[in-house]
């Protein structure tokens, strides 16, 4: 296809409607010009393809089709191959359907717990969020089908979240949220990126020029089309101004009429349209000149690489000696997810899967000697004392007792966020119940977020099964009974109880008015910036084999920020068993900056998979953002001079070894002096200090007469007083304080001196 020539010969109402979807799930075709529909499906862990004109919640059925590990289950990796490789897969599946665009990957940082969309996203950390959803972009890309990175932009709650304004200071956009989305744009480059239903500042992310265009398409060079959410326009004209090329779904023509009367006033320019229209033909041709009509969707091939997946997602939170599980000792399974697994959460993601495995039938087709007890009702959330009572009893028959328990369907969903952090209390009270009858009790979750967890004192372990797709129940079994040693990692915190969050007291907003007030302050960096407790911290995650640490190098010990830093340590398995282990490089800041800046931030990790004894040596590279923290005086990420840690761990609260480095900046930041200017900021430059020492001597003296004259005992007035208060007067007030002895002009003459 031409695409300019296709563009030229189009009417102007030809291009306003190529900017609305046809449907639900389709771009529009325009048969006069080859112009063909483009179907678009949802994700992000499973192809959602509806074959009737479709909803966006789930309610009509899709197409049989495999569920993957969700993206709080797949991020707990920490495997950019593996997430790679489930994106390929996907790629496939749509290439097999005829699916050119899958919506996803969900990348939207956890700011709370409560979300109810935390089970699609990766991570409270904007560096593992971006790695991870670059890896799964590239896999699906590399099948020629587009994906559709999601919701842009500081989506983090589903309350209100149609009309919500999320109010954001420059800086914690720009290292959380923003930096969430930048790495994947820049480095895997997706075809197309979904704007959040949401306000930012007061704008709608549907016609919020800022980030579409200037911070998207200016500065990282997107070059794909930019679609709606889908109902998240408010004005069309808007914003096919600000850069929203699709909306989506169709406006049954709506607003294609108001993008043709705009045009024809003079309100926008058929040049903005020609330009969307431009973006969203290249994708379309990229996909159909590219279609695979070989491709085959082998749903029981792929069954088995969710199951992998999930196997290597899986983390195992305690263990006390009680794993891995014999086959042959009586085992008691308890509990109805048990036989009937949460495996993915609800709404736009919702899979219809082919088939569903789980932990009872895997556990009896792999010849464990197993018993089951309901426990609770999925159903009801009550208390039932008679299901909890023949649990027991099956509990104290058995030599061990795994608990199936977690967060229902109706716990977390799209559409509302949760009310607390803690589980039902059936499944609670069952764990109570049962650890009073054995003591050899283990526990499963199921869950797509942080639960409180006031019982995990009287457990021996807890595998963290989150939601892991449709293979959950033979993932599960290969984890408990040795198969597969565990390797995940959180990659999220869990706190001890919902009031440590940092967002707690600011998370829904005051109805359509959200402050982030918690600012750079999410996750583990508010955690370990506090020393506060934590149930499990950032990156923990425990193994079936032990590791070790040692001879971490750093190949300087003193650069700028225009150099790199190559680091490298030793890694080896002091177990029995082989394993994965998850190598994780922190850097903590400057311990002479002035910025306020988290304790240490994750930039950097790998996954090596090493046998019993063998060694293996991880290589990081880092560069300027590696140690930057975003300035907002320059608008851009800057390096402090000072001292860093390079801090490599097993989890963000186990570090194993360190080492330091010195960074200068080349950057200086653009000091403008005034008659208001502190007098402290003054004397932190070198040459500052010597042009207001002579006025400082003449102000010491008069602090001195002052305190001779007076009749307040000679201690009331401290040296450290005095500097205390020299260092934080205005320049202004010297004038004042010298009774004349130093000039308002002389002040101007310094103040000529000190910018010059």
């Amino acid at each position: 296809m031409d695409i300019q020539n296709v563009i030229k010969a189009m009417t102007l109402e030809e291009k306003a409607s190529l900017c609305s979807g046809a449907d639900f799930w389709r771009t529009e075709s325009i048969e006069r010009l080859g112009i063909p529909a483009m179907m678009v499906s949802d994700g992000p862990h499973g192809l959602r393809k509806q074959a009737t004109e479709g909803d966006h919640l789930g309610i009509d059925d899709s197409i049989k089709a495999v569920c993957f590990p969700t993206g709080a289950t797949v991020a707990s990796s920490f495997d950019k191959e593996l997430i790679y490789e489930m994106g390929e897969t996907l790629g496939n599946e749509c290439q097999a359907e005829g699916v050119g665009v899958v919506l996803g990957p969900a990348m939207n940082i956890k700011r709370s717990p409560l979300c109810g969309r935390n089970f699609e996203y990766f991570s409270e950390d904007p560096f593992l969020s971006t790695t991870m959803a670059a890896a799964q972009v590239k896999g699906v890309q590399s099948e020629n089908v587009g994906t559709s990175i999601k919701h842009f932009l500081a989506n983090s709650q589903e309350h209100r979240r149609m009309s919500s304004d999320s109010i954001v200071d420059e800086r914690t956009l720009r290292e959380i949220y923003l930096a969430s989305f930048e790495g994947t744009v820049i480095e895997a480059k997706p075809w197309t990126v979904m704007c959040s239903y949401n306000k930012i500042n007061g704008t709608y992310a549907s016609e919020n020029h800022r980030f579409l265009t200037e911070v998207l398409r200016d500065e990282w060079a997107f070059d794909g089309f930019v679609v709606s959410d889908w109902g998240a326009v408010s004005d069309r004209v808007a914003g096919v101004a600000a850069g929203l090329d699709l909306e989506m779904p169709t406006s049954g023509g709506v607003n294609d009429r108001k993008i043709v009367e705009a045009v024809k006033s003079g309100k926008l320019q058929e040049a903005v349209v020609d330009e969307a229209v431009k973006r969203i033909l290249t994708i379309v041709e990229r996909f159909e000149s590219n279609r695979d009509i070989d491709a085959v969707f082998d749903r029981d091939a792929d069954h088995e690489i969710a199951r992998k997946i999930a196997g290597e997602s899986m983390v195992l939170l305690k263990n006390e000696g009680i794993l891995p599980l014999s086959k042959s000792v009586k085992t008691a399974f308890i509990g109805e997810f048990a036989k009937n697994p949460r495996f993915q959460g609800g709404g736009s993601s919702h899979i219809n899967c082919h088939k569903i495995s789980n932990a009872y039938d895997e556990a009896v087709a792999a010849n464990v000697d197993v018993t089951y007890a309901q426990g609770y009702e999925l159903s009801k959330d009550i208390v039932d004392d008679k299901l909890i009572n023949q649990a027991c009893e099956v509990a104290a028959a058995a030599q061990v007792a795994v608990v199936f328990v977690g967060l229902p369907d109706s716990y977390e969903s799209e559409g509302y966020d949760r009310k607390h952090m803690r589980m039902p209390d059936s499944h609670e009270k069952l764990i109570e119940a049962v650890a009073k009858v054995q003591p050899n009790i283990l526990v499963v979750l199921h869950n797509g977020s942080p639960i409180e967890m006031p019982w995990v004192g009287r457990v021996q372990g807890v595998l963290e099964a989150y939601l892991s797709g449709q293979a959950v129940g033979a993932a599960t079994i290969d984890i408990l009974f040795g198969k597969v040693s565990p390797s995940g990692k959180l990659a999220e915190t869990f706190p001890l109880k919902l009031k440590d969050n940092p967002s707690y007291l600011f998370y829904i907003g005051e109805k359509d008015v959200v402050e982030y007030r918690e600012g750079i302050f999410v996750g583990y960096r508010y955690y370990d910036k506090k020393e506060m407790p934590v149930l499990f911290p950032f990156g923990h995650g425990l193994s079936y084999t032990t590791f070790s640490y040692a001879n971490l190098t750093v190949d300087s010990k003193a650069l700028d920020d225009t150099q790199s830093l190559r680091v490298t340590v030793d890694v080896t398995n002091t177990g029995k068993v082989a394993g994965k282990e998850v190598v994780q490089l922190y850097v903590t800041p400057s311990d002479q900056g002035i910025a306020i800046r988290p304790d240490k931030e994750l930039k950097g990790y790998e996954k090596v998979a090493l046998n019993p004894g063998e060694t293996t040596t991880v290589t990081f590279i880092l560069d300027k953002r590696s140690f930057a923290y975003y300035n907002t005086t320059i608008h851009d990420w800057f390096v402090e001079d000072g001292s860093y840690g390079i801090e490599i761990g097993a989890s963000s609260r186990d570090i194993r070894c360190q080492e330091q480095v010195s960074m200068t900046s080349t950057v200086k930041l653009p000091i403008e002096f005034n008659l208001n200017s502190i007098i402290g900021d003054i004397m932190e430059d070198p040459q500052g200090v010597n042009l207001i020492i002579p006025f400082l001597k003449g102000l010491e003296d008069i602090f001195g007469k002052e305190e001779e004259e007076s009749d307040v005992a000679s201690d009331a007035v401290t040296d450290e007083m005095k500097m205390a208060m020299i260092r934080d007067m205005p320049l202004r007030t010297l004038a004042g304080f010298s009774a004349g002895a130093i000039s308002e002009e002389s002040l101007m003459k310094l103040i000529d001196k000190l910018n010059a």
